[in-house]
């Protein structure tokens, strides 16, 4: 019969060594953890681990963190890993902003982190652009234009290029408009203080008006960056454009005229045919009426109205008018 304390012993060895792999596995983080002034226990990690975060980002992270002063804790880094939030450059962007005397607390970091995520920006480009800022070329080169073109009242085409200075405003960059709202701003701005100018001469003379013009409308109100400046970097006349829209205009009026008359010249010729048809008309039933006159003359033979004497006396007087009518007129032919 078999012992019965080594059927004991058995799985309580097998447990031991389970829980002693388990500890070896987490020792080196745990110990790493410890060392640095950041102590995680045993069980934490394990329960990240179970959680599906990996822990050994978890605690680089938090190391970091506390390093620079900074305390967090593995619960609230874990949190924003499973937000789908990049742990490291958040705790980078809290250290930069320390590093730089702005105010940034970790819940304002995870959500800029989470906001720039799939724009191709991240939280320590906002921070960084807090601290250090940047300049935005106006109009962007990757639109197509090179220039942000006006006309003054003088019909003149005025060509700027502007080079804007900001500075990312980290307590409206969640849910500010982003760069190219600003730049959309100061191009609305820059046309509309070119289109109120007399002539395009008043721009060339002081482009700096422009700019002064643009930077007092407040263009950064509800975005994510504070316009620290609008440089005009380059100022080129461009088209006549008022010249080339009278000329436009004179050539719609003269076709419009053309047209005009056309359709004038088209009413008359149709009147003109609708008189000749008229008069076709007239003219047939001035024939229609005299081949009734032989008719009416015979019907008077046969009834007896009408005799030969009378019929003789009507021919001499029809010759007799005749020959008057060509002794009057000697020059028409008969």
């Amino acid at each position: 019969m078999p012992d019965i304390s080594l059927i004991i012993a058995i799985p309580l060895i097998i447990v031991g060594l389970v829980v002693v792999g388990i500890f070896l596995s987490y020792i080196g983080t745990w110990l790493k953890a410890r060392l640095n002034g950041a102590p995680v226990s045993i069980v934490n990690l394990v329960g990240m681990r179970l959680g599906g975060v990996p822990y050994n980002l978890v605690v680089g992270a938090r190391i970091t963190a506390v390093k620079a002063g900074i305390p967090l804790s593995t619960d609230k880094i874990s949190a924003h890993f499973l937000a789908g939030g990049n742990v490291i450059p958040t705790v980078q962007a809290i250290i930069a902003a320390q590093k730089a005397g702005i105010e940034l607390n970790w819940d304002r970091a995870c959500a800029i982190d989470l906001a720039t995520k799939g724009s191709g920006k991240s939280v320590v480009e906002a921070v960084r652009t807090s601290v250090d800022p940047k300049v935005i070329d106006c109009p962007n080169p990757e639109s197509g234009r090179t220039t942000i073109d006006g006309v003054a009242k003088d019909g003149i085409q005025v060509k700027v290029k502007a080079r804007v200075t900001v500075r990312t405003h980290l307590d409206r960059f969640v849910g500010g408009a982003k760069e190219e709202t600003i730049i959309a701003r100061v191009g609305e701005g820059i046309v509309t203080t070119i289109g109120v100018a007399d002539s395009y001469k008043h721009v060339l003379e002081s482009p700096d008006s422009i700019s002064k013009t643009v930077l007092a409308r407040g263009l950064d109100v509800g975005s994510a960056f504070e316009i620290l400046s609008i440089d005009i970097a380059d100022v080129d006349v461009g088209e006549n454009i008022g010249a080339r829209l009278q000329v436009a205009q004179a050539e719609a009026n003269k076709n419009m005229a053309q047209a005009q008359a056309e359709i004038r010249r088209a009413a008359a010729v149709a009147l003109e045919q609708e008189m000749k048809a008229r008069v076709q008309e007239m003219q047939a039933k001035v024939v229609e009426s005299q081949a009734q006159v032989p008719l009416a003359m015979a019907e008077a033979f046969r009834s007896g109205r009408l005799g030969v004497m009378d019929y003789y006396r009507m021919e001499n007087i029809q010759s007799d008018t005749s020959m008057r009518q060509s002794i009057a007129q000697p020059g028409e032919k008969k």
